[in-house]
């Protein structure tokens, strides 16, 4: 009987894992130019062009215009495609900074679930090598113009270093485009809390205790070992002008509350160290710090509840806005609310209903989130030279009800179907042949 529960148990996790396999083929390289005619161009970081052309060859973006004034003065090859797209927009691929695509399938199998690792501080774990390429949630994202994203593993103080993949790819070294894009800590609650304050304000300061140990360790192994240490060497990487490239990665730490922010910040900063905000609840209440210390935001998200008891309903819609007016650079995600990745220009959407401006709330998932993650010079707007990341759109994407039609990933024509869009077919056709509904309903 033990033999027949396992045996059963087996087969039962196989299906789960087998149904969880996305079967859609990575897209395949260009192999001809593109020119894209007659869509308002969102251009991210320039004027809206109407009517405009964007053709990109190899991957990459050349002509961004007006058609009519380009499209005549042309001389085109024969194996040039030209998609008409009047009436459509035309965005720079949406970027969602914090989430566990490829990390997490079903979360009640625990075998698909591999963002947190064992211990309280493994900086030497970089996301990318755990994500799973073939896993059916990535292309629901995709398939509503999310087309970069970053992973961040999650437990303990400090549980690795992020990494940004693009959404389409065989293996996680093709989806990677920043293996390491910098360490994640997650900053103790500073506040004591619950019964016992004491206990609580113990743990508090032992965590930050052991964040200053790992650090001076780190400081003083950069100046002189015998022996490698992969701990410290990934600690090294965020340390001013210490690694192999004399450059200095980011560290995103997961605070929100005032004095987690305050306290998270003013410890970076005195270690030179270059912190990015992520979650930042609080964030408004210290605009001053942050611009002062150049420390951008990740908004954690708009669909949540308002923190305190006696605060406006509309709080944490109106973040957006606030960072925004004080100048603080930001970007919003839907912060590893798993398998919700693909509603990011909804939830940007509550914001410009809030008082946030509309260009504004398209920056903040595309040019803003790339300046975060360091990836500007490449992604996150239509410009000559950079990446041919972009989708198109029936409607502005921050409408609800707009579709996404068509999208390119460094050039590659994306199949934008996922298991939704086939069980949506599927049973659209069961009730067609019940003659429920109409052939063109």
């Amino acid at each position: 009987m033990k033999h027949t529960t396992t045996l059963l148990t087996t087969m039962a996790l196989a299906t789960t894992l087998a149904s969880a396999q996305d079967l859609d083929p990575s897209a395949d390289q260009q192999d001809h130019p593109i020119f894209l005619v007659g869509a308002t161009v969102h251009t991210i970081s320039g004027e809206i062009i109407e009517d405009g052309v964007v053709a990109f060859t190899d991957g990459q973006i050349g002509i961004v215009g007006v058609a009519s004034d380009i499209m005549p003065r042309i001389n085109l090859t024969p194996n040039t495609e030209i998609i008409d797209l009047s009436g459509k927009h035309l965005y720079p691929g949406m970027i969602d900074s914090v989430t566990t695509l490829g990390l997490q399938e079903i979360s009640s199998v625990r075998a698909m679930n591999d963002y947190n690792e064992v211990g309280d501080m493994t900086p030497e774990v970089r996301a990318y090598v755990s994500v799973n390429p073939d896993s059916t949630v990535i292309p629901t994202a995709r398939s509503n113009g999310i087309l970069t994203f970053g992973v961040f593993p999650s437990r303990g103080t400090i549980p690795g270093r992020a990494s940004v993949l693009k959404a389409d790819g065989w293996t996680t070294e093709d989806m990677a485009i920043e293996r390491d894009a910098g360490l994640i800590i997650n900053w103790p609650n500073m506040r004591p809390s619950g019964r016992n304050k004491a206990q609580a304000a113990t743990r508090r300061d032992n965590a930050i205790a052991k964040l200053d140990t790992v650090f001076d360790n780190a400081v003083s192994y950069a100046k002189s070992h015998d022996e490698s240490d992969q701990r410290l060497d990934a600690i090294m990487t965020v340390l001013p002008g210490q690694d192999e490239n004399d450059s200095q990665n980011q560290i995103f730490i997961n605070a929100n509350d005032y004095d987690q922010i305050t306290a998270a910040v003013n410890w970076a900063t005195a270690r030179n160290l270059k912190p990015v905000i992520v979650g930042g609840r609080d964030a408004h209440l210290c605009t001053d710090l942050l611009i002062s210390t150049n420390t951008p935001v990740i908004i954690g998200g708009t669909y949540n509840f308002p923190k305190r008891n006696d605060a406006p309903y509309d709080q944490p819609y109106t973040l957006p806005s606030k960072l925004e007016s004080a100048g603080v650079l930001w970007s919003l995600t839907m912060s590893g609310r798993h398998a919700h990745e693909r509603n990011l220009p909804e939830a940007i959407g509550i914001a410009v209903a809030h008082g946030l401006d509309h260009d504004a709330a398209l920056r903040g998932i595309t040019l803003n989130a790339a300046k975060i993650l360091g990836l500007e010079t490449s992604l996150g707007s239509i410009e000559s030279g950079k990446s041919a990341t972009m989708f198109v759109s029936d409607d502005d994407i921050l409408n609800v009800t707009s579709i996404v039609t068509h999208a390119w990933i460094q050039g590659r024509t994306i199949d934008l179907s996922n298991k939704q869009t086939d069980l949506r077919d599927k049973y659209r056709e069961k009730y067609r042949q019940l003659d429920m509904i109409k052939s063109d309903d």
